[in-house]
């Protein structure tokens, strides 16, 4: 019997990466299709085509990819780029974002509401964070904070030295004329501050019995008591006084203490008919509020962290060329993962007649994750000298050399 003459319809593999790409065929073949709107990306996820062609060896042997694999591994790549340099960006600036406004995002990462392209801006620079943290010691030394600070009087009764804090200002709080009208009911109240003010004593005034001013008690610049002499003094001198005045007047002229034990204020002396009629206490009140709740809204709902910062997916057309090579030699270690996964499935070897083929998927594998590996970390690193703060520190370095420089040059003689 004859052998027949066989006829194959193709001598060469059925799939396999053409020389070059078409851009008209890009947008198709995105699996996220982010940046299919971009000319600029569709020109270079065609011409990665070329690329991966002659990096790969394509006019000596077989690729066993397609144009879409390319074109997918193109796009993968240039979303890794920005994920970099974003995750770099949120570095410099989340501490002066925290507070402001966030974006929503759609399943591609682009900003559907809220502020837009705000990775690509240079921010101004705030203390926000530690101002947040400064809030509650503030509180604490009722200077500002975002509790409200309450005052309320407390009526002295001659011979009772305890009095209920808990019971008079819930009472008060039932008045509707108080700040504070219905904030108390069985809300902790927490004291800051325990005083007094009464206008019968002379040591609210100025003068020779006023306890400023005289021998032992602030005297700086004299005494000016009365009308016959005068002395020109500072402005901040007489700020300072009057500071100290005030100060003056809650501790050595003050004939009072008191301890608060549980919800008590107990008075030391027990107050008899020639003490003060009221005494006052500053207090904010516990409304339960969580961390997160506030009466002093600003910010609660903005940017808490890295994950609610509102950067997008950098645009291509922003991406200088230093990002692009990055891109170009990331895309192609992908394409050569892709390769390695599509050989692998075939095994070790190929028969044909009177040999076989030995693939090389498992180089390629190892190949295409050292190199994204090393590509990764060759993007943090340097990303990670241009955070701001190094920016800064090379700033002052180069100055420092530069006034090192000049003071070894030597100075002209003037002769007149």
């Amino acid at each position: 019997m004859a052998i027949p003459t066989l006829t194959p319809t193709s001598t060469k593999s059925a799939i396999v990466l053409s020389e070059t790409g078409s851009v008209d065929d890009v947008a198709s073949a995105l699996p996220l299709g982010v940046y299919s709107a971009s000319a600029q990306f569709l020109s270079g996820a065609a011409s990665q085509v070329n690329y991966t062609y002659r990096k790969l060896g394509g006019d000596v042997l077989d690729i066993e990819l397609t144009n879409k694999n390319v074109f997918a591994n193109y796009e993968e790549a240039v979303l890794e780029y920005s994920y970099l340099v974003n995750i770099h960006q949120s570095k410099n600036t989340l501490g002066s974002m925290l507070g402001a406004q966030t974006a929503s995002f759609d399943y591609k990462g682009e900003a559907t509401a809220g502020p837009e392209d705000i990775a690509l801006k240079y921010p101004r620079f705030s203390f926000e964070s530690s101002f947040r943290i400064a809030e509650a010691y503030s509180t604490e030394a009722v200077v500002g904070g975002r509790q409200t600070i309450y005052s309320a009087s407390i009526d002295t009764v001659t011979d009772q030295q305890d009095y209920n804090l808990q019971t008079i200002i819930s009472s008060s709080a039932l008045d509707s004329s108080v700040p504070y009208y219905n904030k108390v009911g069985d809300n902790r109240v927490k004291i800051h501050q325990v005083y007094y003010v009464t206008p019968r004593q002379m040591w609210r005034f100025y003068g020779y019995y006023g306890g400023l001013n005289v021998v032992g008690d602030f005297h700086n610049y004299g005494q000016y008591a009365d009308d016959s002499s005068f002395q020109v003094i500072p402005v901040w001198q007489n700020k300072i006084q009057a500071i100290q005045y005030e100060d003056h007047l809650y501790t050595r002229t003050s004939h009072y203490s008191y301890e608060v034990i549980n919800n008590n204020l107990r008075l030391y002396p027990t107050p008899d008919d020639v003490s003060p009629e009221k005494f006052w206490v500053r207090f904010s009140i516990d409304d339960g509020l969580q961390p997160w709740e506030d009466d002093f809204e600003s910010g609660q709902n903005g940017i808490n962290n890295m994950n609610t910062l509102p950067f997008e997916n950098i645009p291509y057309e922003n991406i200088n060329s230093i990002g692009k090579q990055w891109i170009r030699r990331f895309a192609l270690a992908l394409s050569k993962e892709t390769l390695g996964q599509i050989r692998g499935k075939f095994g070790g070897n190929i028969p044909i007649p009177g040999d076989n083929i030995s693939l090389n998927a498992s180089d390629l594998l190892s190949q295409a994750k050292d190199e994204q590996q090393t590509l990764r970390e060759e993007l943090k690193t340097q990303l990670d000298e241009m955070t701001y703060p190094k920016l800064l520190a090379t700033d002052a370095e180069m100055t420092e050399n530069a006034q090192k420089t000049v003071s070894k040059t030597p100075l002209k003689i003037f002769v007149g």
